[in-house]
C-alpha cells in the first residue's frame, strides 16, 4: 500500500463498518486476518495523513438517542461514549467551537440541525476511534455527528445525506485544517434492533424513554446479539442474510464519486436488499460527499469481508483528495 501521497492531501474519507461482536463471537482465522489487515492498513494511512480535525458520522443503537425525541441529525458540542460491548467508555475530544460553528453554518445553509450539549454515543462512534487510535481514544479534535438509522420515519433520505455532506465540505473549505471524515456503520446487516412495531409494550417503552440500562439488561442485550450472530453464521432462516453484492456496489459508487446515481436507489430497497440497519451506510455517503464528486480519487485502502458471525458486511475504505 502506498501512503506517501496522502501526506499532501487536505481532506480524507474513511468508511468503516462496525460490529459490537468483534472480540465476542469467534470467527475464522482467515476472517480475522482479513479484518486485522484492513484495519491496520487504514490505521497506517491515517497516521501518514496526520489529521488535525475529525468529522465523525455515526448511528446509535438506543444508547444515546431514543424515540421520545429522535432527530435525523445531531451535532455534539460535548460527547461521552457509554462503553457498550467491548468498546471503550469515556469523554471524546470534541472540537466544541468548530462543532458549534458547523451547526451555525448548516442552519444558514437551511439545514435544521439538532445540537446536543451532552451527547451520548455508543460503539457506532467509539469503535472507529478505538481501532485507529487505541482504547484510550486520544484522538485529534472530533466533531461528532449523529445520524438516525433505526427509527422510521425520521431516517434521512439519500439525497439529503448527499446534500449534507456537500455542505459540510463547504464548511471545511473555510478551515485550514487537515480533516478526516469518518463514516461509521453499515454495510449490509440486520441485527436484532427492536422497532416500535415490536409486540411487547416493555420493549417499545425501552426504545422510547431515555434511561441508563442496568448491568443485567446490558448483559442480556449482549447475549441476544451474540446469539443472533451465531444463528446467522449457522444459516438460520430467521436472520436476514448479508448481501455482499449490495455492499460492493455501494463501495463502487463511492469510489466513482457518482453519488447522484447512488441516490436513485429507493429507500425501501435498502432494507429489503441489505437489511434494516444498512441505513447506517448513509454515514459513508455523507462523509464521502464532503470530498470532490464525480471524480476518481486516490483510494489506498479498500477491503471487504462478509462475516456472518459478526452480523457484518464489513468494509474499510479510505480515499483522499
Amino acid at each position: 500500500m502506498k501512503t506517501a501521497a496522502i501526506t499532501t492531501s487536505r481532506r480524507a474519507f474513511l468508511g468503516m463498518s462496525h460490529s459490537p461482536l468483534l472480540g465476542l463471537n469467534p470467527i475464522s482465522a482467515e476472517d480475522q486476518q482479513a479484518l486485522d489487515t484492513a484495519i491496520g492498513q487504514a490505521r497506517e494511512a491515517i497516521k501518514a495523513f496526520d489529521p488535525e480535525l475529525i468529522v465523525l458520522l455515526g448511528p446509535d443503537h438506543y444508547n444515546g438517542f431514543f424515540n421520545e425525541l429522535m432527530p435525523p441529525f445531531c451535532i455534539g458540542s460535548q460527547a461521552t461514549a457509554v462503553g457498550d460491548y467491548l468498546s471503550p467508555a469515556g469523554t471524546l475530544n470534541v472540537a466544541e467551537e468548530h462543532a458549534v460553528a458547523l451547526a451555525s453554518y448548516l442552519m444558514d445553509q437551511h439545514f435544521d440541525i439538532a445540537v446536543s450539549r451532552r451527547m451520548q454515543v455508543d460503539h457506532g462512534f467509539s469503535q472507529a476511534l478505538q481501532f485507529i487510535w487505541g482504547d484510550d481514544m486520544k484522538t485529534p479534535p472530533v466533531i461528532p455527528i449523529f445520524m438516525n438509522a433505526v427509527a422510521q420515519p425520521g431516517i434521512a433520505r439519500m439525497s439529503r445525506c448527499k446534500a449534507l455532506g456537500e455542505a459540510i465540505g463547504r464548511f471545511l473549505d473555510t478551515l485550514p485544517l487537515r480533516t478526516l471524515l469518518i463514516g461509521s456503520g453499515g454495510l449490509s446487516h440486520e441485527p436484532p434492533v427492536p422497532t416500535l412495531a415490536h409486540p411487547d409494550p416493555a420493549v417499545r417503552e425501552r426504545i422510547t424513554v431515555k434511561r441508563t440500562p442496568t448491568d443485567a439488561e446490558k448483559a442480556l442485550k449482549t447475549e441476544r446479539v451474540m446469539a443472533a450472530g451465531v444463528a446467522l453464521a449457522n444459516g438460520d432462516n430467521w436472520m436476514k442474510s448479508l448481501n455482499p453484492e449490495w455492499d460492493l456496489n455501494w463501495m463502487d459508487a463511492l469510489a466513482s464519486g457518482k453519488l447522484d446515481e447512488l441516490c436513485l436507489m429507493s429507500e425501501a430497497s435498502i432494507a429489503e436488499e441489505a437489511g434494516n440497519s444498512a441505513h447506517e451506510s448513509k454515514t459513508w455517503l455523507i462523509a464521502r460527499a464532503a470530498l470532490e464528486l464525480e471524480t476518481l480519487l486516490p483510494c489506498p485502502v479498500r477491503n471487504y469481508r462478509a462475516v456472518p458471525a459478526l452480523i457484518a458486511g464489513y468494509g474499510v475504505m479510505l480515499m483522499h483528495n
